[in-house]
């Protein structure tokens, strides 16, 4: 079975915007292919007159810091992400993520870009940039935009990324600085592709002394359309004490304000109302040790 007509390797982000434009629509960005090949192939997503691989381009493949921000190219793969010493050390919740898609051949390829560019509320990369504050590079033809990467998601697989005329290009975040630090966890079937029943995404940033909470960004999904900040959560720990009781009682809250369906796929609405509060004491409690040891945690994964 053909699932493309016409394959080009492009060499600049410029290139292969001007594939997209000349096909009209017709042609498909390609990066890891690990969700738009098996899409292509099972008859979920329409045959491509062409394919553009975006795995040459270098400044989409390239991670570099400046000052305390770390750009990351959107072709940039999972397993390079979680071998990277930076992103181990001051944006942990991102390499621990990184770490847990699909099997190693996957995060072999497998890149952040279309992890963020599929717009699913369950992905497990894209919890771990919302929680960081990241920012994503948007190229079209009129040129480059930086936009929140919550500005990208309209919807359960529905991205404000125009595939027929845009790219992402990169993200950008700030690392974490002292007294501040992330994590990430996660509950999944493990049959099959491991199919996260939850996620869940937190930064936590400590006063001087480390004793309460100055800012805090916790996200967990899916629990609605698009990957969203525990905003109730977070309003609630700023100014708290850092103890163990005030975290479970941010838990309880997550799981009062947070709402989880029954999903065939994935588990009961009840269920995984309980797993909302588990996980949210798990990732608080877990970033907020790192953030007043300040040590960096081996990462299982890559």
């Amino acid at each position: 079975m053909q699932l493309w007509e016409r394959y080009h390797v492009a060499e600049s982000v410029e290139q292969a915007l001007g594939w997209l434009a000349d096909y009209g629509g017709a042609a498909q960005i390609v990066a890891g292919g690990t969700d738009l090949l098996l899409e292509i192939q099972q008859g979920s997503h329409p045959k491509a007159a062409a394919l553009v691989d975006i795995t040459r381009v270098p400044e989409l493949t390239s991670i570099h810091t400046e000052a305390d921000v770390l750009t990351l190219g959107a072709g940039v793969t999972h397993n390079a992400i979680v071998a990277h010493a930076v992103i181990r050390a001051q944006a942990t919740c991102l390499a621990e993520s990184c770490g847990v898609v699909g099997g190693p051949q996957v995060r072999n390829v497998a890149t952040i870009g279309g992890n963020v560019a599929h717009a699913l509320p369950a992905a497990d990369g894209t919890l771990s940039l919302v929680a960081l504050d990241a920012q994503a590079e948007i190229a079209s033809p009129e040129g480059r935009t930086w936009l929140p990467i919550g500005d990208l998601f309209l919807g359960a697989g529905k991205s404000r990324v125009n595939p027929a005329r845009e790219l992402i290009t990169r993200f950008r975040f700030k690392l974490a600085a002292a007294a501040e630090a992330s994590a990430f966890k996660r509950i999944m079937r493990p049959q099959g592709v491991a199919l996260p029943i939850l996620g869940c995404a937190a930064w936590v940033q400590l006063d001087a002394g480390r004793e309460r909470f100055t800012a805090v960004r916790l996200v967990i999904a899916p629990t609605a359309p698009t990957p969203l900040r525990a905003a109730e959560v977070e309003s609630f720990l700023i100014g708290k004490s850092a103890t163990a009781e005030t975290l479970q009682a941010a838990a309880d809250l997550a799981r009062q304000t947070l709402t989880a369906r029954t999903s065939k796929y994935r588990a009961t609405a009840e269920y995984r109302s309980e797993m909302i509060a588990l996980l949210a004491r798990d990732a608080l409690t877990t970033a907020l040790e790192r953030a007043v040891s300040g040590e960096v945690i081996p990462i299982i994964g890559g």
